[in-house]
């Protein structure tokens, strides 16, 4: 881990940084920097993981700082030191989002235990970022593998094998009002525009098409071997709006249900 010291009493930081033995406490790496500007340019050139800084700096302080941070994007863990114990500063640093708050004068000890737990929580942090991006790149590989082994199965099936498919899940949600050519071409595992395609050059129908004309055909079906009422066939066959059901219907046989069924049932002689 490596920390950065801000002080603008330039002996306080450099003192901080030479006496004590930072890699006792997790830190490999120790910077300086005698300002607000000083420390921006440390950050800009090198990897900082952990800031302890003063508050209180000429020009510039050290919550100010950490606005910068936070507003450039750096994903570094704060420290603030402060020889006021002032509420209002705690207050600010926290909801910056600072591990821990110092008030001066405290032993160099008591410091190098702050940084510690925040480099602790770090690494924490990092090993489950770590862990969870394995395991989301492990599942992604698995998905993208099943994936290429279903599609491989169906480069092997013609395209009259595919529509089969198509038209036999079609028969088996036929009842469901929310089929959907993406459901369908899920089942099969190919791209639901693609899957169009191969269809509508096999069965000379979209799949939309198709879907209408077995709703309609089982609708037929039913309001002559059955004495349903046309509200719950119209449930039956995927449509749980009627007036909708009915309009598909007549756009597609030229008549209402009612006249369909007077007309088919009992023909005139």
């Amino acid at each position: 881990m490596k920390l950065l010291i801000v002080n603008d009493i330039a002996i306080e930081a450099q003192t901080m940084a030479s006496d004590i033995h930072w890699e006792e406490y997790g830190i490999d790496g120790v910077f300086t920097a005698f300002s607000a500007l000083q420390a921006r340019e440390v950050i800009q050139a090198n990897h900082i993981d952990i800031l302890l800084s003063d508050i209180e700096m000429p020009d510039e302080n050290g919550l100010s700082l950490i606005h910068w941070i936070q507003d450039n994007g750096y994903d570094i863990d704060c420290v603030l030191l402060t020889c006021h114990a002032d509420f209002e500063y705690a207050r600010e640093g926290l909801s910056l989002g600072c591990q821990d708050y110092i008030t001066l004068p405290a032993k160099y000890e008591d410091i190098a235990k702050a940084v510690q737990k925040v480099c602790l929580r770090r690494q924490q942090h990092l090993e489950e970022k770590r862990l969870q991006d394995y395991g989301k790149n492990w599942l992604a590989n698995q998905i993208q593998t099943a994936s290429a082994e279903e599609e491989e199965g169906n480069t092997r099936s013609t395209p009259a094998e595919i529509a089969e498919k198509c038209v036999n899940y079609i028969l088996d949600h036929i009842g469901d009002s929310t089929l959907s050519v993406n459901d369908i071409a899920g089942s099969v595992y190919l791209n639901p525009i693609y899957l169009n395609r191969i269809f509508k050059k096999e069965k000379g129908y979209s799949i939309n098409q198709w879907i209408i004309k077995e709703r309609m055909e089982l609708a037929s079906t039913l309001f002559l071997t059955t004495d349903k009422p046309a509200a719950d066939i119209s449930w039956q066959i995927g449509y749980s709006n009627y007036p909708y059901f009915s309009t598909v219907f007549k756009k597609y046989y030229g008549m209402t249900p009612s006249q369909y069924v007077k007309e088919h049932r009992h023909p005139e002689s």
